[in-house]
């Protein structure tokens, strides 16, 4: 097993301690076998535990990686295949050339120690590692226009392997472009995973295209050990603090994580009572003001509220948020504050790949006393 041990990964205001990658001669395999067509047929995974997305199927050297669900509401099951030698419906793999466009694929790429591998990335200023925004500086990496409207002439220019991409409610035109350029666009479903672990896994689909399936599964198998052992520290606290999450993002409606979430899921594995922990939904719940302040209104901790990030700002925006006792009390914590040097949000580009990071700065809020040393990675009390 890979222990977490010395890589860093800095922001300007964070130092991440991270995994070591093992180096070993690469392979080569992938394919773009794609889409549509079969309909919920589940295979076999390999070694899959807790991601729902995408499933992994081994025939000798050639590897077909089904994505499950590449966009909210899809049933069709996108089919690719690998294989260390090319053929006319295979992808050779090692990737060497690579086009990720969310923030989130790019921590998973750095543990595998691909970061050099990538070419091309939609909104650079997003990218919070400094490892990364190095390569962006140097001009190694190019700025391919925004998610939603790629610039098709600049990405086909960069002559990538892959496009590592995501779909919200279907299929990006600009993408459907790449694919009949004979470019595999492998759409990502880690945000629609519904458990920390299970969007953690994805790592497993880049060490699948970079042939370094063994180092992905020794890193997964390093997070989700550190990740329970939290779990376990958690339970040991005879006190469940309450907590509220969230704020009003528009039209007075606010938002905050319903029950079947992987935020709730992360309130619950810290051993607080997520005072929403009973509804169902698996995405957010839209309440009104008057409803949240009744139940939250003496909530212990305020954990995530929305995209603030200065007291003071939520109460230009609201004035009664300041009638919240974690308000009154100091005990509102955000992840907003700490980002990159051009503004990128770690916890945005970091958190899906570390839940153990996540879960430890919660339970450091909510129960200090169980990880006297340790020091916030993503959340920091709001000034």
């Amino acid at each position: 097993m890979i222990s977490i041990s010395t890589i860093y990964f800095k922001s300007k205001t964070a130092k991440l301690n991270l995994f070591n990658s093992i180096l070993i001669p690469l392979s080569l395999c992938f394919l773009m076998g794609c889409n549509i067509g079969e309909k919920n047929k589940l295979v076999n995974s390999n070694s899959l535990k807790y991601a729902k997305g995408f499933n992994i199927e081994k025939e000798g050297d050639r590897r077909i990686l089904k994505i499950l669900a590449a966009y909210q509401g899809s049933k069709d099951i996108s089919s690719y295949q690998f294989d260390r030698n090319p053929g006319p419906i295979t992808i050779q793999i090692p990737i060497k050339r690579i086009v990720p466009t969310s923030t989130t694929h790019i921590p998973m790429i750095e543990l595998l120690g691909e970061e050099q591998s990538i070419v091309g990335f939609p909104n650079t200023n997003f990218v919070s590692s400094e490892k990364t925004r190095r390569l962006i500086e140097a001009g190694k990496i190019k700025e391919v226009g925004i998610q939603g409207n790629l610039n098709t002439e600049i990405l086909l220019a960069l002559k990538p392997d892959a496009v590592v991409s995501y779909a919200v409610n279907g299929p990006e035109k600009s993408l459907q472009l790449i694919e009949r350029s004979n470019i595999p666009v492998i759409y990502n479903g880690d945000w629609l995973e519904n458990s920390p672990l299970g969007k953690a896994e994805w790592i497993k689909v880049f060490g699948l295209l970079f042939d370094k399936e063994k180092e992905a599964d020794s890193i997964f198998n390093a997070i989700e050990e550190e990740y329970l052992k939290a779990v376990q520290l958690a339970n040991t606290a005879t006190i469940k603090p309450a907590v509220l999450s969230g704020a009003i993002m528009s039209n007075d409606i606010w938002n905050l994580p319903a029950g079947e979430s992987y935020v709730a899921q992360f309130l619950k594995d810290s051993n607080t009572h997520y005072l929403w922990e009973e509804t169902d939904g698996k995405g957010s719940l839209n309440l009104s003001f008057e409803s949240v302040f009744e139940k939250a209104k003496s909530a212990d901790f305020w954990i995530a509220p929305g995209y603030f990030s200065a007291k003071e700002q939520m109460v230009q925006a609201n004035k009664l948020y300041a009638e919240f006792d974690a308000y009154k009390n100091d005990r509102i914590y955000t992840p907003t504050s700490k980002q990159g040097s051009s503004g990128g949000v770690l916890y945005y580009e970091l958190a899906t790949v570390r839940p153990d990071l996540v879960l430890k700065d919660i339970i450091k809020i909510t129960h200090p006393g169980l990880l006297p040393d340790y020091e916030l990675t993503f959340f920091e009390k709001m000034k």
